[in-house]
C-alpha cells in the first residue's frame, strides 16, 4: 500500500471546530474505509505544512487564499457547516476518487 492519506483540519484557534470537522469526517473516512492519518491545527501551522487534503470553513477561504499552498498536491476543501458529515462526505469522496484513493 501507498503512503498513508494526511489529512488536516484547521479553525482559527486548532481546537473547537478543526476538532468537531475530524470527528465527522472518521465517519465518512470510515464508510469508504479509507486509512487517513487526521489532524487538526490553527490556520497559521496550515500554512507551514503539506497534507494530502485540508478541510476547513468557509470563512477561511480568503485567508488560504494569502498562503502559498500548492494546490497540486494540496486540495483544499472548504465547508458551509463544518461538522457536517453528509457535507464532508460530499466534498471529501471526489477528491479521494481524484487521488485514487477509493
Amino acid at each position: 500500500m501507498g503512503k498513508r492519506l494526511d489529512i488536516l483540519f484547521v479553525c482559527g484557534a486548532g481546537l473547537g471546530s478543526s476538532f468537531a470537522a475530524q470527528m465527522a469526517a472518521e465517519d465518512v473516512l470510515n464508510k469508504y474505509q479509507v486509512d487517513a492519518k487526521l489532524d487538526h491545527v490553527d490556520i497559521s501551522t496550515a500554512a507551514s505544512v503539506q497534507p494530502d487534503i485540508i478541510i476547513t470553513a468557509q470563512n477561511f477561504q480568503k485567508q488560504f487564499a494569502t498562503f502559498s499552498i500548492d494546490e497540486s498536491k494540496t486540495a483544499i476543501i472548504y465547508l458551509k457547516n463544518i461538522v457536517s458529515s453528509a457535507e464532508i462526505e460530499d466534498k471529501l469522496i471526489p477528491v479521494l476518487k481524484e487521488k485514487n484513493i477509493i
